[in-house]
C-alpha cells in the first residue's frame, strides 16, 4: 500500500488531434521502485500495440480516465494542448510540455486552479536539453513530411537552417543524406541570414524565439521577394516569432501560403514517427517518476517548475503576457495572423 507523503501520478491518452505519443513504455517501468503509484488510463499504449495487461503485470494500476485525472500529478507529453486541466483541482500537479510562456490561457488556468507544473521543455541536465532526442526527431518529421507536402526532393533544393540546437540538428541530418544544398546559420548571424535569405528554395526556422523580441527574421512584407513556391519550414512554431507570418497549423491541414511563399507549422511533429519518439521520451521520464512519487524533486525539476501552487515561479511569463497584452492595446488595428491562413 501506497503511504503519504509518497505522490500518485496519473498517465492519460492525449486528445490533441493527431498526437500518438506516449511518456512511459513497459520496458522503462522494469526498474522504478514505485509501480503501483502509476495509473494508468484504459488503452493507454493501444496506438503502439502495448495492451493494458502489460501495464498490469508491472504492478502499475489500469483506470478509467476520470481516476487517473484524479491523481497527483498528471502527465501527459502536450499537456500545454489539454483541454481537461480546466477541471484539475487545488494541489494538483501537470508534468509535459506546458510552454505556458507563450500561451496566457493555460497559466491563467494554472493560477485560478492554484495547480503546479514542471515543464518539459524547461528541463535541461548539463546545459543539453532532457528531452534533446525528441527535439531531433521534431527536425527530422518535419523535414520529411513539409518536403512530401510540396512535392519536391531535397537534392533539388537549396536551404538555409537557422539554429544549431538539436532541432536544427535532426533536420540537417534528414537534408544532407538526401542531398540537399544546405547552409546552416546560427544566432549570431541573423543579419547575414537577412542578406541571404532570398537565396534559397526553404528556409527551416529551428531557433525558439526569445519572446521578449518584438522584431522578426523574415517580416510579412519580404515574402514578395521570395521565388514564388520557397518553403518555410517552422519547426519552432512560435506564433508571428522569427517568421512574421508563421501561425501553428495542424497534422489535417498543415501547409498555407502568404503571398506566394508556403508555410509549414505543424507543432508536434515527433508524433509523425510516434513509435522513436515515445521511446525517446519513456527513456528520460523514467528517470523522474520515483523523484516525483517520493516528493523530492532534483535540481533538473526544481529548474523547470514554473507554476508552484498558483503562483507563477517562471518570471518569463508575467514579462511575455504583460508585454503581449500591451502590444494588443497599442496595435489593435494589427493583421490578425489567423487572417494568413
Amino acid at each position: 500500500m501506497l503511504k503519504k507523503p509518497f505522490k500518485t501520478i496519473g498517465f492519460v491518452n492525449s486528445h490533441k488531434l493527431g498526437e500518438k505519443r506516449i511518456a512511459l513504455l513497459p520496458k522503462d517501468i522494469v526498474e522504478l521502485k514505485h509501480r503501483e503509484a502509476l495509473f494508468f488510463e484504459r488503452n493507454y499504449g493501444s496506438d503502439l500495440n502495448i495492451s493494458d495487461t502489460e501495464y498490469a503485470a508491472l504492478g502499475c494500476q489500469i483506470v478509467s480516465r476520470k481516476v487517473a485525472l484524479a491523481q497527483d500529478i498528471v502527465c501527459d507529453p502536450k499537456i500545454g494542448d489539454a483541454t481537461f486541466i480546466k477541471d484539475l483541482h487545488p494541489g494538483q500537479t501537470i508534468f509535459g510540455w506546458v510552454h505556458a510562456v507563450q500561451n496566457k490561457e493555460i497559466t491563467d488556468t494554472l493560477v485560478a486552479n492554484q495547480l503546479s507544473a514542471y515543464a518539459w521543455e524547461d528541463m535541461y541536465e548539463d546545459n543539453r536539453h532532457s528531452y534533446w532526442r525528441n527535439n531531433e526527431l521534431a527536425g527530422e518529421a518535419a523535414v520529411m513530411h513539409a518536403y512530401q507536402l510540396n512535392g519536391v526532393m531535397p537534392y533539388d533544393t537549396k536551404v538555409a537552417i537557422l539554429g544549431r540546437g538539436n532541432t536544427a540538428r535532426g533536420a540537417q541530418r534528414i537534408l544532407i543524406g538526401l542531398g540537399a544544398d544546405v547552409k546552416v546559420y546560427n544566432r549570431k548571424q541573423e543579419k547575414l541570414f537577412q542578406k541571404e535569405m532570398t537565396e534559397f528554395d526553404v528556409i527551416v526556422n529551428a531557433i525558439l524565439w526569445d519572446t521578449s523580441r518584438t522584431d522578426h527574421l523574415i517580416y510579412q512584407k519580404d515574402l514578395k521577394q521570395f521565388k514564388p513556391g520557397t518553403l518555410f519550414i517552422d519547426v519552432s512554431c512560435d506564433e508571428q516569432g522569427a517568421i512574421e507570418t508563421t501561425v501553428p497549423t495542424s497534422l489535417n491541414n498543415p501547409i498555407y501560403e502568404v503571398d506566394g511563399v508556403v508555410h509549414y507549422a505543424v507543432d508536434h511533429t515527433p508524433t509523425i514517427f510516434y513509435r522513436s519518439s515515445s521511446n525517446a521520451i519513456s527513456s528520460e521520464t523514467a528517470n523522474y517518476i520515483d523523484k516525483l512519487v517520493e516528493n523530492r524533486p532534483n535540481k533538473i525539476l526544481n529548474n523547470a517548475l514554473i507554476v508552484d501552487n498558483g503562483r507563477i515561479i517562471d518570471e518569463r511569463i508575467n514579462q511575455f503576457q504583460h508585454r503581449s497584452i500591451h502590444d494588443s492595446l497599442i496595435q489593435s488595428d494589427r493583421q490578425d495572423p489567423a487572417s494568413l491562413v
